[in-house]
């Protein structure tokens, strides 16, 4: 099934688009979108808007790209105008990932294989919000799309995704895997592998953060990482400032 964004976009699954042998392997939760300021009469109305799929999986944000694809959308006169999100709205998570996480561990994209449980977008709490205050009421009287992507669930992962992952881990070939947050710990590694941690948290307790150990996936030993998600390493929006603190340190200490 296929889903829309407001103002016709279709959702897209942002997979590996590089193929090749890589290093590690980065398993974060779910795709981002490209977001919009919408204006109207010089008035913002969201900020931020989700209004298409990123061209490629933790795309960077790079305003160029995002110009581009936010110049293809057409919306009436009557309802306002496009244009790119702020800076540190669109991509912020890869930021993180490049500087924090790859960077740190003396990789760049060209050593990952990026992957997420959920390689399509879905629409959180305040974009929900935005959508059913701002633009559902517009939908008759001007001929836009409904907004269909659904919202954000609760699982990402079932067994049939899991051995998706399981095997796009087995065609990179990559010997780090990384994990982004609880998420990935719960939902991916649990059901592929016995580890006797179910969360970041409980992780931390037995080896440390920033540790690396080794897990048994399909019968293959692989080194495991798992990491605070983006948002808390690169305190974006609401985070927690323990997981903030505890990245800060680990970073510090590689590079001593």
């Amino acid at each position: 099934m296929s889903y829309q964004y407001p103002f016709g976009q279709q959702v897209q699954s942002l997979v590996q688009q590089d193929r090749t042998p890589k290093k590690v392997f980065v398993l974060g939760v779910y795709a981002s979108a490209v977001h919009a300021r919408w204006k109207k009469d010089g008035k913002t109305i969201c900020p931020a808007l989700a209004v298409a799929s990123e061209p490629r999986i933790f795309w960077d944000g790079n305003i160029d790209e995002a110009k581009e694809i936010i110049s293809k959308i057409q919306i009436p006169t009557e309802v306002g105008t496009l244009e790119p999100a702020g800076e540190h709205l669109n991509g912020p998570s890869a930021k993180v990932l490049d500087e924090h996480i790859l960077g740190i561990l003396g990789y760049s994209r060209k050593n990952a294989w990026l992957c997420d449980l959920l390689p399509e977008t879905r629409i959180n709490d305040g974009q929900a919000k935005v959508i059913e205050k701002e633009y559902n009421p517009l939908i008759e009287k001007y001929g836009l799309n409904e907004v269909s992507i659904p919202k954000r669930p609760t699982i990402f992962c079932d067994e049939k995704r899991s051995q998706e992952i399981v095997s796009e881990l087995k065609e990179s070939k990559a010997s780090l895997l990384v994990l982004l947050g609880d998420i990935p710990i719960a939902q991916f590694l649990n059901k592929v592998a016995e580890v006797p941690y179910k969360s970041l948290q409980e992780y931390v307790e037995l080896y440390g953060y920033g540790t690396i150990t080794a897990a048994t996936v399909d019968g293959h030993t692989v080194n495991v990482l798992p990491l605070a998600h983006p948002r808390q390493i690169g305190a974006l929006g609401a985070h927690s400032e323990k997981w903030n603190r505890l990245h800060q340190k680990w970073e510090s200490d590689i590079n001593k």
